[in-house]
């Protein structure tokens, strides 16, 4: 048996190690039925919600300063994924966004860029163009986003247009109404036709954690979304509220925290929707440091899905380094 501790400290069984291998998404004992794959996700441990909310609590009043914080801001603005999911985003939006993602502030040349910009499938074509070369990751949303509502075989097409004109990373959203339903299978199958469809790009599942109602739903839903194959879980469309909350990313944490311990496969977590100072983004931080542990503390295991943060943490940077803070004409309104 796997253990781990609970946040009072208790150790409480896990899963039998037999269940899961490192191989991923090849898990027939799981997911050979609808009845086994129910059975697992219900024999997860339950999430004690007055304890989250109180360890979350207490992560979030932690503060670090100085170096330590200075660190703490460029690897923050690392880790976003620069978004626009407006219906009027316009291919000149979207070309300011990418010069902006790759060259965040022109007036500091150690200022780090974005891990990523995040925009509509049809606004994929001009940001790769803008894109190219530059290191900065090109992500689309896709399967019918934010809802989720449109027949397969249309899922599969939005997913392979993106990654055909050029996104390397497809966040995709779970079929909630199939989870809510208990029809868990049909939501498993519906992530592992996408990750062959996307092939070789990053797949982050987006669990839309404001319409799950519960803290085990939304464990349930990570470890469905990681055992049928996802990069990384997401929290939010940004189109549902309440989006990301540290609570419910503390929970997300504990989840590929275990995965990772049973499989041996590590995967990311994206809080996305309503992150927009620096403070709340060091908080996230600290959160993954403690949860998840260091080796999440990478763009390639945590990223931010955010519009007006990166503004923040610019401020905040050029705060650092003069000691004052600059108007608001330093940075660009996105």
């Amino acid at each position: 048996m796997i253990y781990h501790e609970d946040i009072h400290g208790r150790h409480r069984k896990l899963l039998p190690v037999t269940v899961l291998s490192a191989r991923g998404p090849a898990l027939p004992e799981v997911a050979r039925s609808d009845a086994a794959l129910r059975a697992f996700l219900h024999g997860l441990p339950g999430v004690d919600r007055v304890g989250a909310d109180a360890r979350a609590a207490m992560l979030g009043t932690r503060s670090i300063k100085t170096t330590a914080k200075s660190w703490a801001l460029d690897l923050a603005v690392r880790m976003v994924d620069l978004t626009t999911l407006e219906g009027a985003d316009t291919p000149g939006k979207v070309r300011s966004l990418c010069a902006k993602a790759c060259r965040p502030d022109p007036t500091d040349p150690d200022c780090p860029a974005v891990a990523a910009v995040c925009v509509y499938p049809a606004l994929v074509p001009t940001a790769a163009a803008q894109l190219h070369g530059s290191g900065v990751h090109l992500a689309s949303v896709a399967t019918a986003f934010p809802s989720g509502q449109a027949p397969l075989p249309v899922k599969l097409a939005d997913a392979q247009a993106a990654v055909e004109a050029g996104a390397d990373e497809v966040d995709m959203v779970l079929n909630r109404g199939a989870f809510l339903s208990g029809r868990y299978l049909e939501a498993f199958d519906e992530i592992v036709a996408v990750k062959q469809a996307v092939a070789a790009a990053h797949l982050k599942v987006i669990l839309e954690t404001g319409e799950l109602a519960t803290y085990d739903n939304v464990r349930r839903a990570g470890w469905l979304a990681m055992l049928a194959g996802a990069d990384f879980i997401k929290t939010s469309t940004g189109k549902v509220s309440p989006a990301a909350t540290l609570p419910v990313t503390l929970v997300m944490l504990e989840a590929v925290r275990d995965f990772h311990q049973v499989t041996g496969r590590r995967v990311g977590v994206k809080p996305a929707g309503g992150i927009r100072t620096a403070k709340d983004a060091i908080k996230y931080l600290v959160t993954v440091n403690e949860t998840a542990g260091e080796a999440w503390l990478d763009p390639a295991l945590f990223r931010f899905g955010a519009s007006t943060l990166l503004n923040d943490l610019l401020m905040q940077r050029r705060r650092m380094a003069t000691g004052r803070y600059d108007g608001p004409d330093y940075v660009t309104l996105d």
